[in-house]
């Protein structure tokens, strides 16, 4: 047996130790670094073949690599001749529609003259314009339907066509729907004063809904002596330079003057108006009505109609199956369109032969006297053809989740039965007896009337106002009796000897007008001077009183639901899930619309169940204008609208208040609320129309598409209507959130440092319990909170973030959300020729006590 030793036991470990550390070097071997060097290999002259390289690649393709400069620069290149192409297509759009506009594949270029001062004479333009020394040929009278003063003409030399027309200025309704559809404007001006009050009430109502190309006309400055000419012009373009700066004045005495203002029409740039270039429309220039005829009953008339209305369209294709809007009527649906003969041909003596268009259509001729039958363009499709509803349907049962148990149904009938004994007079009968309420019962029912318009009412402005009517009865009250007859008798002396003067002026004054009047005054500088503050009334309790409020911890950042406790109104209206795309697809697929009746067509609508009212209106002399509506525009919703105060109005106008809105095609009356212009999720309520700050105007009405100019109108006991506003559309979102604040407000009776005692705040001290968990500041800027109450007299002591001076106040913020009224009418009485009132004219030291 071997024995193992210790030196053989170290030597034996050596080895193994030597082994295993061999093996782990031949395990881990050696890995080049990421610095080492790598030669390239030896060239030895074999290359490999298309089969080799093919199985390599395995079917991929090599691709040209382009170095980073490069890309930047085919990059740079390919942006560049984008906006060349982009820049250049727009270009020639801009030239093909000017272009188009009056020539013989466009419509006649419509131009209306307007007076802009009493003593200026438009029947002489329009009278120089059509006279052939100016170059044109007349081939219509009275053109335009309604407007007496109105004529075609062409221009052979420039091969242009133009429709002239001399709107009633009187008219205001009249004047802003041929301006809505007008391609250019012809002012006629003053040599001396250039515009008068009304001129300058024109102007401003036609730059807030949208001017269209214009040109400005003087006549007589011929006649001056020629030293005076020269003074005349630079005066009169003084004057003109305060509206149109840089605008070129053009006089008007010669066939000379009229061929360059004709020349200047047709060349001048156009404007781009959103609100008609977006919608078919169309001035009609010949207008029939048919009345309806039941079988049923005989063949009598049903009220109703058939109205044809024939015209140029303008703006976009029109469709027979799209709703039509007849400005100051309301929204109608069409039958058909048929093709007539053109009535202002450019060339009357050659003809072109009819085109077949898209489905069957038949494109319009220039000029064929021998055609003579009328081409049924396109038939409406009950299928494709949209609604006249305006108003979602309302199920009353909706709300109604349970059906009433027996038992309630037994305790209905037992309360029926049971009768109450009351005192009333005698020979009273039952019917009677049941309309005498008792004074608990009447109580009641008033605080369950109290609607939201009437319970937030100003109460510092009806005690001022009251207070004032009081003191005059304890002065009339307390004064000696003969005293005051000998008073009065000198006083009535006194005026008989002036004379009849002051007569003759009160008798042009409205008394009842004048009192309410200042009442408005002094709720708008009330309202000005202690903006919302409301005063706790003392015979109703706080907390049955604002129930209705709650209290926010931040404005900006406290949530409120806007789907909370909507009123019964919101279930009429329709809502956009994105109002936003759907303005954006509705006017993309407008845009790209190539069927219908096109641009320049002269084509005859068969407008169907029209009321007689439309064509008296024509028959006394009103232009009659129609536009097709986009989908979705006839139905109603919510619409706000951003406004700024005229400054041509200064009198209050408070929120609820009724105005006269002209917004795009449409006009109709309606109460709105005002509330703040921000980007927040609430909105603060104003009471009254700012005149320093941009208002957003809310109003139930039918939807429509921004962009759109907006005018606000206020109507006189005379009838005539105040341009109170200016505006474009905004929007129309149902849950745009509009709080009204009210502040009440609170007096420090004892100062400890940070704690004081408040009171004339509440008046008991349930309503100081309720209101606890809303937070309290200062007009100085403390913040706090109820602490406790103290007594039952409505004293509380608070505590604030810092010390608290004497004179400060302290407040208390309210907020509930408001709604617009549901008082949408599209009537609008015609107005009365406007004249410059001189309004509330009240000194600036009044005094509010």
């Amino acid at each position: 047996m071997r024995k193992w030793t210790t030196s053989s036991k170290l030597a034996g470990c050596r080895t193994l130790v030597a082994k295993m550390v061999s093996g782990a070097e031949q395990q881990q071997g050696h890995r080049a670094g990421v610095y080492k060097q790598k030669n390239k290999g030896h060239k030895h002259g074999k290359h490999r073949t298309k089969g080799e390289i093919e199985r390599e690649n395995k079917g991929r393709v090599s691709v040209t690599a382009l170095t980073k400069k490069q890309r930047k620069e085919a990059r740079k290149m390919d942006k560049r001749h984008k906006a060349n192409q982009l820049r250049r297509n727009k270009k020639d759009l801009v030239l093909t529609e000017k272009r188009r506009l009056g020539s013989r594949d466009g419509p006649p270029h419509l131009v209306a003259v307007v007076a802009l001062h009493a003593g200026v004479d438009a029947e002489a333009v329009t009278r120089l314009l059509r006279c052939e020394g100016a170059g044109g040929l007349v081939r219509e009278e009275n053109s335009v339907c309604g407007v007496s003063d109105s004529f075609g003409l062409v221009m052979p030399r420039f091969k242009q066509r133009f429709t002239f027309l001399r709107p009633d200025t009187a008219d205001m309704h009249s004047l802003l729907d041929v301006v809505k559809v007008a391609d250019s404007l012809v002012f006629v001006l003053d040599s001396t004063e250039g515009w008068d009050s009304y001129g300058d009430h024109c102007l401003s109502c036609l730059f807030s809904q949208g001017l269209p190309a214009h040109a400005l006309v003087c006549q007589g400055v011929s006649d001056l002596a020629v030293k005076k000419r020269v003074d005349s012009r630079r005066a009169l373009a003084k004057i003109s330079e305060i509206r149109f700066p840089g605008a070129r004045l053009f006089p008007l005495d010669s066939d000379q003057d009229a061929t360059l203002m004709l020349r200047h029409l047709g060349a001048q740039r156009q404007r781009r108006l959103g609100f008609r270039s977006r919608r078919p429309h169309l001035l009609a220039q010949q207008v029939s009505y048919t009345p309806n005829s039941s079988e049923g009953s005989g063949g009598a008339p049903t009220g109703l109609g058939t109205l044809r209305v024939s015209g140029y369209v303008r703006g976009c294709p029109l469709q027979v199956d799209r709703l039509v809007h007849i400005s100051g009527f309301g929204d109608f649906l069409l039958s058909q369109i048929d093709a007539p003969i053109d009535p202002l041909p450019l060339n009357s003596m050659t003809s072109r032969p009819a085109k077949q268009g898209k489905e069957g259509d038949v494109d319009m001729q220039d000029g064929g006297v021998e055609v003579a039958s009328v081409r049924v363009l396109m038939k409406a499709d009950p299928a494709r053809r949209e609604s006249l509803q305006a108003e979602a349907e309302v199920d009353p049962m909706d709300g109604e989740q349970t059906w009433p148990t027996d038992t309630e149904l037994l305790e209905a009938e037992e309360a029926r039965k049971s009768k109450r004994v009351m005192k009333v007079p005698k020979g009273t009968s039952d019917y009677q007896a049941t309309w005498i309420v008792d004074e608990e019962d009447e109580n009641g029912e008033e605080d369950e009337e109290s609607t939201d318009d009437e319970e937030d009412e100003d109460l510092v402005m009806e005690e001022s106002i009251d207070g004032e009517d009081l003191d005059s009865q304890v002065d009339a009250a307390s004064g000696g009796g003969s005293d005051e007859e000998e008073e009065e008798e000198e006083e009535l002396n006194s005026t008989s000897d002036k004379g009849g003067a002051d007569q003759r002026y009160d008798e042009h004054m409205d008394e009842a007008e004048e009192g309410e009047g200042l009442k408005r005054y002094r709720e708008a500088r009330a309202n000005e001077m202690f903006p919302d503050e409301v005063d706790t009334p003392l015979d109703q309790s706080a907390k049955n009183r604002f129930q209705r409020y709650r209290g926010l911890k931040s404005f900006r950042s406290s949530p409120w639901d806007p789907l909370e406790n909507l009123p019964a109104d919101y279930s009429r209206i329709f809502q956009f899930q994105s109002f936003e795309r759907t303005r954006r697809r509705v006017l993309a697929e407008a845009a790209q619309e190539e069927e219908g009746a096109m641009v320049g067509w002269y084509v005859t609508l068969h407008v169907v169940d029209v009321p007689p009212t439309v064509m008296e209106s024509v028959q006394a002399g009103r232009p009659l204008v129609l536009v097709s509506l986009l989908p979705h525009e006839q139905k109603m919703s919510v619409m706000h609208m951003l406004v700024r105060r005229h400054p041509s109005n200064t009198d209050p106008i408070k929120s609820k208040e009724e105005l006269v809105f002209h917004c795009g095609f449409r006009r109709f009356r309606a109460c709105p609320i005002f509330s703040q212009h921000t980007s927040a999720d609430k909105h603060k309520l104003e009471r009254f129309l700012q005149a320093d700050a941009p208002t957003v105007v809310s109003v139930y009405a039918p939807i429509t598409f921004p962009t759109a100019g907006v005018l606000l109108f206020k109507q006189r006991e005379d009838g005539m209507q105040d341009l109170v506003g200016t505006g474009s559309l905004l929007s129309c979102d149902p849950q745009r959130v509009v709080l009204k604040r009210i502040v009440l407000s609170g007096h420090p009776f004892k100062i400890n440092r940070r704690s004081a005692v408040c009171r004339y705040m509440f008046f008991n001290r349930d309503d100081i319990l309720w209101f606890k968990p809303v937070e309290l500041r200062t007009k100085w800027g403390r913040r706090g909170h109820i602490k406790e109450a103290l007594g039952t007299h409505g004293h509380m002591k608070c505590v604030f973030d810092s010390q608290m001076r004497s004179q400060d106040t302290v407040m208390m913020n309210l907020y509930k959300r408001v709604y617009p009224r549901w008082t949408y009418d599209p009537y609008v009485p015609l107005p009365l020729p406007w004249v410059k009132g001189e309004g509330t004219q009240v000194p600036d030291d009044f005094d509010m006590e």
